[in-house]
């Protein structure tokens, strides 16, 4: 039975890696870590009234819990704190926090290695497994189309734009190219190219009604293909929270994304 903490358990996504925990056969809510909600009991915010688990506000409360596997789902202005407490303390750990950074992401190893490599790391962006295959079809694809952009949509509370996971697509594109994409576009209004991205163009759409969306839309001569996800309820980020709490206990360092957790063939 994996003991499992969630820090930012009251936020939308914490509550809901809290119950997808609870209701899992080889898995045991034991933590949860928040500044809101400090003292009222987490099992019945999440339909599990007899679950007795007190909302603490420290990540003390992890350490007397005696956590296996912390979960982090809370803003990118804390997260990297979360992750150096964690690693210090030998805790393992599950990001699905987005907004880090390159210099974020550079230092979880270092900070690993100092520590004697005793937890390991996972850090996913997108945690629905459409989302994962996405990128990988989108990778595939950046190998045979000059041009590329993507559209990214999400819930108005988001807290950073362009999301993680079109970063990771960018990134992932790049990998399987030989060359450069072409530059920007001239505009006449200022930004309404959206950002750019070694030369893919990301729009950010953010929407109340909306939950997480993207579609990488990829130009050639007389066509053009496109590659769409669509997370229409957060319930589809759960199999991979939890995919991600099993893998973290035996994945040594870092892993960045879910992709190396699906056992896929390596692209052709």
């Amino acid at each position: 039975m994996i003991r499992v903490g969630v820090i930012g358990a009251c936020g939308r996504m914490g509550l809901m890696v809290c119950r997808a925990v609870a209701e899992a056969e080889d898995a045991r809510l034991v933590a949860a870590i928040d500044r809101s909600r400090v003292g009222q009991s987490i099992g019945p915010l999440i339909g599990h009234p007899k679950i007795d688990v007190p909302v603490a506000d420290e990540l003390d409360r992890l350490l007397e819990a005696e956590v296996e596997v912390a979960v982090d789902f809370t803003h990118p202005d804390v997260v990297m704190d979360d992750v150096r407490w964690c690693v210090a303390h030998a805790i393992h750990l599950v990001v699905g926090t987005t907004g880090m950074s390159a210099d974020d992401l550079a230092e979880i190893p270092r900070l690993l290695d100092d520590e004697g490599a005793e937890s390991n790391v996972i850090v996913a962006p997108n945690f629905a497994l459409g989302a994962v295959l996405m990128q990988r079809f989108a990778a595939q694809a950046a190998r045979y189309f000059p041009a590329a952009e993507i559209i990214e949509l999400h819930h108005d509370g988001k807290a950073d734009a362009p999301s993680g996971t079109a970063i990771a697509t960018v990134r992932r594109m790049l990998e399987e190219r030989a060359e450069a994409y072409r530059g920007p576009v001239a505009e006449s209004l200022e930004s309404v190219r959206g950002g750019d991205v070694d030369g893919v163009r990301i729009h950010s759409v953010r929407l109340p009604g909306l939950v997480a969306h993207q579609e990488v839309i990829f130009g050639g001569k007389g066509q053009t293909l496109t590659i769409r996800h669509d997370s229409t309820d957060r319930s589809s980020f759960m199999p991979g929270v939890l995919m991600a709490v099993r893998a973290v206990l035996v994945r040594p360092g870092l892993t960045v994304g879910l992709e190396p957790l699906l056992d896929l063939p390596p692209l052709p």
